[in-house]
């Protein structure tokens, strides 16, 4: 289980460990995105800081129906307690969560400053 709080901005927050190059761990606060379907965002100066291995461009469709071109690095994270290799998308934000790093959990969320955010693994389907 992963174990959250909601923010003064009414934003979900979890902790995130993230690997550089070295595999030295260093732990982020992330935002939870439901709208974003990707794995895991970050920010170009953390990026350079934990000096993650570029792999290729990719494109993304804007909610204002714009399209964004932007850099697709690796990473090692440590996910509910397991290393996971994932792609980390490149963006100018804090750090966000996507729902396919999500995938195969629950997301309860009580939505008060300084509520809890948990994210439980669901049984495994068949």
């Amino acid at each position: 289980m992963i174990i959250g709080k909601v923010n003064a901005d009414y934003e979900p927050i979890i902790p995130i460990a993230i690997c550089d190059r070295q595999g030295k761990l260093h732990e982020r606060d992330a935002v939870i995105d439901t709208g974003f379907d990707g794995w895991l965002c970050l920010p170009p100066d953390l990026i350079a800081e934990l000096q993650l291995n570029w792999k290729r461009r990719g494109r993304a469709l804007l909610a204002d129906g714009s399209e964004s071109i932007f850099d697709i690095y690796e990473a090692t994270v440590v996910w509910d307690g397991q290393f996971l290799t994932i792609p980390i998308d490149e963006a100018e934000c804090d750090p966000l969560v996507g729902m396919l790093l999500m995938k195969g959990y629950e997301l309860k969320i009580q939505v008060i400053n300084g509520g809890i955010v948990k994210l439980m693994k669901l049984p495994i389907q068949s």
